[in-house]
């Protein structure tokens, strides 16, 4: 028989536990429906399962948590139409792959409503109910031509890289989207 103590499993757990609450950051820089539904589905599933998750939202990845419809209010004409190029909202994000001017997105979101499953705009109200918290980077926000007020309701918070760095420090899971 040997002298090593056996490590009890549940022990172990409970250690981990208390070092670490259950987080999960994830940071959401694509643009694109696919990428961004992957975003969300792991958001509401974690929340789901009572994690503490935070979505940083940067560059590309603000175009989901725009007004539909709504241009930007940036001061200068270059910014401005970089704005304007950059259309946002979240029912109308791009596929990444074979999108074909919209055809193959409208073709996803149908093969999506046959099979009931929740559009980008859905994921988002459920994260928002499951208490998903929504960060969006002040810094790419002006970079990228878009104002604070040119986003949805419910931003939990503007903040930079420093916030999201302290968020991601605690987690147990963090993810680049």
């Amino acid at each position: 028989m040997s002298t090593t103590a056996k490590l009890d499993p549940q022990v172990a757990l409970a250690e981990l536990q208390e070092r670490k609450p259950d987080r999960v950051t994830i940071v959401v820089l694509s643009g694109n429906m696919d990428r961004v539904m992957s975003a969300f589905i792991i958001a509401t599933g974690a929340a789901s399962m009572g994690m503490q998750v935070t979505m940083f939202f940067t560059f590309w990845g603000l175009n989901a948590i725009r007004k539909p419809g709504v241009s930007s209010k940036a001061t200068d004409w270059l910014r401005r139409a970089f704005g304007f190029l950059n259309r946002g909202g979240a029912d109308t994000l791009p596929l990444s792959r074979f999108h074909f001017w919209g055809l193959g997105t409208r073709i996803m979101k149908l093969v999506m409503r046959r099979n009931r499953m929740p559009g980008v705009p859905e994921l988002m109200d459920m994260a928002k109910d499951l208490g998903v918290r929504f960060i969006a980077c002040t810094t790419t926000l002006g970079l990228m031509g878009i104002t604070k007020d040119t986003l949805i309701d419910g931003i939990d918070q503007f903040a930079g890289v420093s916030t999201y760095l302290a968020e991601a420090k605690d987690a147990q899971v963090n993810l680049f989207i």
